[in-house]
């Protein structure tokens, strides 16, 4: 099971009631995050999640609101007795710049490793998840990111049987490894099922809408997009500033044809975003605003969420 968290659902600043945009992902024993503005401690701490697990931070891009709350989150997570390798994900220069945060935070009880994203396009594997980074569009350097878990292969006593596989094998070629045992090949492919679909949730806040952002998040469990402005009036702000509209962020979906959509990343001067939704509905039925704390659980076979 995958669980995933928006974690916040506000843009440029945090309110009362809407703290900065971040979402957060717990699978097997890890815990990842996209994003950590101001805030995104607290709403961690409301959520009732742990600090000590997160292993894995994704930022999309340098703007305050989007790492500004990295160095406490970092002393935070040092003080929850961690001392296993942390990951941070980036575009060129976040070691740079998380460093240049770090003044604040200079000692932690373990080592930060980072992988600077370079290209239009890098996938990465880590911690059980296969991370793919996208180029978007805003006026800074600024990266999506889709979350893959796979599904293991299920593994057929019967096929493996009468393959005539040694017992010996099956656990290795299960793993998908190929074995050499006495003078004969075994593949995985000689034990193993079809490949099984697995799960997927992309996240893209900060950015125009461009076609990758959609042919990433095809047939996507959930697609978290941001909706900066929901009125029709502010289509020459979303243009200047490079962020997106709700119609725009439907049409995406309407495209990509993800099982959901959530809104998220709302404008401060956008006090009830809930009197747009209904434009986006049109467009892409399965489109729903993000709330703060809200939560899905991602199964292989099915879904449950609580709203």
């Amino acid at each position: 099971m995958l669980e995933v968290c928006l974690l916040g659902t506000s843009g440029m600043m945090p309110l009362p009631k809407r703290f900065l945009t971040a979402m957060m992902t717990r699978y097997n024993g890890s815990s990842l995050l996209i994003d950590c503005g101001e805030a995104t401690q607290i709403a961690i701490k409301k959520k009732g999640w742990s600090f000590k697990p997160i292993d894995t931070i994704c930022i999309t891009h340098f703007h305050a609101d989007h790492i500004s709350g990295l160095p406490g989150l970092l002393l935070t997570i040092g003080n929850a007795d961690r001392t296993e390798p942390l990951t941070i994900i980036g575009p060129k220069g976040v070691e740079k710049v998380v460093n240049s945060l770090r003044i604040i935070a200079p000692e932690l009880p373990f080592e930060i490793k980072f992988i600077e994203v370079r290209g239009d396009k890098e996938e990465i594997s880590i911690n059980g998840y296969r991370i793919t980074a996208f180029k978007v569009n805003h006026n800074v350097t600024c990266y999506g990111y889709c979350i893959d878990v796979d599904r293991t292969r299920k593994f057929l006593v019967e096929k493996a049987e009468s393959q005539q596989v040694p017992k010996i094998c099956w656990g290795s070629l299960q793993k998908g490894e190929i074995v050499e045992f006495e003078g004969k090949r075994y593949t995985p492919d000689m034990v193993l099922g079809e490949a099984r679909r697995g799960l997927k949730v992309v996240y893209c806040t900060d950015s125009r809408p461009v076609p990758v952002i959609g042919e990433m998040a095809a047939g996507a469990d959930l697609f978290i997009c941001e909706g900066m402005y929901g009125e029709s009036e502010k289509q020459s702000n979303a243009v200047e500033n490079k962020h997106m509209m709700f119609r725009e962020a439907a049409e995406l979906a309407k495209k990509a044809q993800p099982k959901e959509m959530w809104l998220t990343h709302f404008s401060p001067s956008l006090v009830r975003p809930e009197d747009y939704i209904g434009d986006a509905k049109k467009i892409f039925a399965h489109s729903y605003l993000g709330r703060d704390g809200k939560t899905v659980d991602l199964n292989f076979d099915d879904k449950k969420g609580e709203e």
